[in-house]
């Protein structure tokens, strides 16, 4: 595995590797890599002669900067199970190469940002479509990977390209769960080991809910649900239970609105904010 942590060295690789006819998969992370990663490197490597994997904790999505701070950076472990993975380009930036100066760019995607994670996240989504932009230019890949576990992301990062018209083509992996169900997450890992037991309550309530949308219950009825049983516990808060059309994220009233409902959740287990999500099958 090749590691660059300057863009130039980097971009003159992958310009080399293009003109042998090589097709580039990028990942793009802020590293504590897990198997939720690995899967999407593996996803890559499927399909590209080159995966870039990048590690870039970015400040400009962080909203709280204690949060930023808290974030867990593991590089050498990061690195190790990258190169096992398969994977064969890290890309490592300095802070101070991916923003030379303070950044003034922002960036608003209509009501996509607002609501959910957006909601509760001011700003969060503009940091990630601005770093987003740098590593598509950096990197230039033929295919990006994401997991379903960031659905709005995903959804906002799509519509990112359409307008920037970046000449990449988005791919989303299913999520990587734990054995009791829990999303992977770089953020488990500040769990205690109290909280990790009662984590895999966030997709216990998207199940639940599931199944009750399905055999008819209306949808406040089962957001009344979801409150009960997350909030069973007091350690775990929920902050929001929603139901959006999956292409749009506009939220439904009725699941019939949409030809592709998806079910998304956040709570506090503790201090540690954990999300997830479950698209509801007809």
């Amino acid at each position: 595995m090749q590691i660059f942590r300057e863009i130039a060295p980097l971009k003159v690789f992958l310009v080399e590797k293009r003109k042998l006819g090589k097709t580039v998969g990028f990942v793009p992370t802020m590293g504590a890599i897990h198997l939720g990663h690995l899967s999407l490197i593996q996803a890559s490597r499927n399909e590209n002669a080159i995966t870039v994997c990048s590690i870039f904790v970015n400040p400009a999505q962080f909203n709280n900067p204690a949060d930023l701070q808290k974030y867990p950076r593991t590089p050498e472990e990061d690195t190790a199970l990258l190169k096992n993975g398969g994977c064969d380009v890290l890309f490592f930036p300095a802070t101070h190469d991916m923003y030379e100066t303070e950044t003034i760019v922002r960036f608003d995607f209509g009501h996509l940002d607002k609501i959910m994670e957006g909601q509760f996240r001011p700003g969060h989504f503009s940091g990630v479509a601005l770093v987003i932009s740098k590593l598509f230019h950096i990197v230039e890949p033929d295919y990006a990977y994401f997991g379903q576990k960031d659905w709005q992301q995903f959804t906002i990062i799509r519509h990112l390209v359409h307008e920037l018209k970046f000449n990449v083509k988005l791919k989303s992996v299913p999520t990587m769960r734990e054995p009791d169900r829990l999303a992977m997450s770089s953020r488990n890992m500040r769990l205690t080991s109290a909280q990790r037991e009662k984590a895999g309550i966030l997709y216990q309530a998207l199940t639940q809910a599931s199944a009750l949308l399905k055999s008819g219950s209306t949808l406040e009825e089962v957001k009344l649900n979801v409150k009960r049983i997350v909030e069973h516990d007091p350690e775990i808060k929920l902050e929001y239970f929603e139901v959006a059309d999956s292409e749009n994220l506009k939220l439904l009233n009725r699941v019939e609105e949409s030809a592709k409902p998806i079910l998304c959740i956040a709570a506090f287990a503790g201090q540690v904010r954990l999300i997830d999500n479950m698209f509801l099958s007809r």
